[in-house]
């Protein structure tokens, strides 16, 4: 069965159009308007392995924080729904990935319980402003709206880093690869991998 899904939300603050393959290639085409959250989307796609298209426009004038949060939103929303029943995949997975002097670690639960841990970003990150638009707190929020929306736990580790652009990349390339892996189909795994039957 095909893992797809595609999703618009239209709001007075933004337009955004999600279309995503978890079983994809890692092939993205990625336009929000924020040119260094394109990067870390892009990062997020071709390391995952989803196939990923993200079309987002907003009041982007006024600052880009409606444009960041509501396209990840969707993204979440998006991933849920292209996952189903969540039947046959591993559910859990980590990764710890390094960019240069940054490492960051991500723990993926597919539990369908929202939750986030974020820690470890160095003193200060949240008020870099990274390519000109992307400030550093957006990657908290960022995490957060896509774990509520994809309804999945996770925990962010910033374990090393100095560079905010490298600080940010880490944890998108960490994230990436936990989610690869927690939607991996598991081929021991007979049905929903869950206690409870569903998840």
């Amino acid at each position: 069965m095909s893992r797809t899904a595609r999703i618009e939300r239209s709001t007075s603050e933004s337009s955004v159009l999600v279309e995503l393959d978890l079983d994809g290639s890692g092939r993205t085409q990625i336009d929000t308007t924020v040119p260094f959250y394109d990067h870390m989307l892009t990062a997020l796609g071709k390391h995952s392995l989803m196939d990923l298209t993200v079309r987002a426009s907003g009041d982007t004038h006024i600052d880009v924080h409606h444009t960041v949060e509501d396209t990840a939103i969707v993204l979440g929303q998006a991933f849920r729904q292209a996952l189903g029943d969540k039947s046959g995949i591993r559910r859990f997975a980590d990764a710890t990935v390094p960019l240069d002097e940054a490492l960051a670690h991500a723990v993926v639960d597919v539990s369908g319980r929202p939750y986030c841990v974020h820690e470890g970003e160095p003193a200060g990150q949240e008020f870099h402003l990274i390519g000109g638009h992307f400030t550093g707190s957006l990657t908290r929020h960022v995490l957060e709206s896509f774990a509520f929306h994809a309804q999945i736990c996770l925990h962010v580790r910033v374990l090393a880093g100095r560079d905010p652009h490298h600080v940010v990349e880490a944890q998108f390339k960490a994230l990436a690869r936990a989610l690869r892996y927690a939607v991996e189909p598991d081929p021991r795994v007979v049905g929903i991998p869950s206690t409870k039957g569903a998840l």
